[in-house]
């Protein structure tokens, strides 16, 4: 919106039932996911218990950790979809760093419990490992776990959701841990040595403990406001570029992002002889574009006459 007067509102109720569309369609697939990852865990928790196998038993763990991190997002997602309001000006987006800041908290307590498990396996042996009833298993949530990846990614791109994101990295990185447990428990099978067990648990904790860093990193940026993607920044000095035919340049160029919403603010520097009415339109325009080209965006336009200040020029 242009700092002159009050925000335009025409399409604003169309804009508003797009947006609740979207996050219904979210926390309709993070229902899914938590509902997916409820089996999953029951089916990998009974045969690691079945077949002796500390990876199964390990991914098991993981699928709790799942849980926690779906209920995460789910929770987070409501509370995101809620508008702005007199407390929280500029809505409750920062709400999903959180949920991801969860979701890097289990994962990587979840790895430590794996590698202690593993660790005592290694020291203490192994007992024998039903193997069959544990490539089955772990067949089954390495699909699963594909399906629900591929859906929420899409669905996060669409939202640009950032806890659907870390849930969809977070079932990314099961698909590669089963593969892991299928590695060790057909090297099992093949050599009989049951050591190949505690290793692909091993290895799976440690893919954990990059993925935590990973989310701990992605919600830090949230949290810390670091600017939008230099793609992103580009895109709006694009839109100021095709304008300079009204405006003379900009300065105080701030952009951040509050979950799936940017807010954008700037100075934009106008002839001084020009009307309030003229400037106004002219912001207004402007802001289109740019929620154009990034859909969703929080644009707050500060108009100034030209009084020879410091500015980026577009002619």
């Amino acid at each position: 919106m242009s700092s002159l007067g009050s925000p335009d509102n025409r399409g604003g109720h169309s804009h508003a039932e797009a947006h609740s569309a979207v996050a219904l369609a979210s926390r309709r697939i993070a229902a899914v996911s938590i509902f997916v990852t409820i089996c999953l865990l029951a089916l990998k928790l009974t045969v690691g218990i079945i077949s002796d196998s500390i990876a199964v038993l390990s991914d098991a763990v993981d699928s709790a950790t799942d849980l926690v991190g779906g209920a995460a997002a789910l929770i987070s997602l409501r509370i995101a979809a809620q508008p702005a309001d007199e407390d929280h000006p500029y809505g409750h987006g920062k709400v999903e760093a959180v949920s991801a800041s969860v979701a890097a908290t289990v994962v990587g307590l979840g790895g430590g419990l794996i590698t202690f498990q593993a660790v005592r396996r290694l020291i203490e042996g192994s007992p024998e490992i039903d193997v069959g009833i544990g490539l089955v298993a772990m067949a089954i949530a390495a699909v699963a776990n594909l399906l629900m990846a591929v859906l929420m990614r899409r669905e996060a791109r669409r939202s640009e959701s950032m806890a659907l994101s870390a849930e969809s990295t977070h079932l990314q990185t099961n698909v590669v841990q089963a593969c892991a447990i299928i590695l060790g428990l057909t090297l099992v099978g093949i050599t009989g040595e049951n050591l190949f067990d505690p290793i692909a648990a091993l290895l799976l904790a440690a893919y954990m403990g990059w993925t935590a860093i990973g989310l701990v990193r992605t919600a830090l940026e949230d949290i810390m406001d670091q600017s939008l993607p230099a793609a992103e920044l580009t895109a709006i000095e694009e839109v100021l570029t095709a304008h300079k035919g009204e405006v003379l340049g900009y300065h105080r160029l701030r952009t951040r992002r509050s979950g799936a919403t940017r807010h954008i603010d700037m100075h934009l520097i106008f002839e001084a002889e020009r009307t309030v009415a003229d400037v106004h339109d002219a912001s207004d325009r402007i802001e289109a574009d740019i929620q154009a080209r990034l859909p969703g965006a929080e644009v707050v336009i500060h108009p100034e006459p030209d009084e020879g200040q410091e500015r980026t020029s577009l002619r």
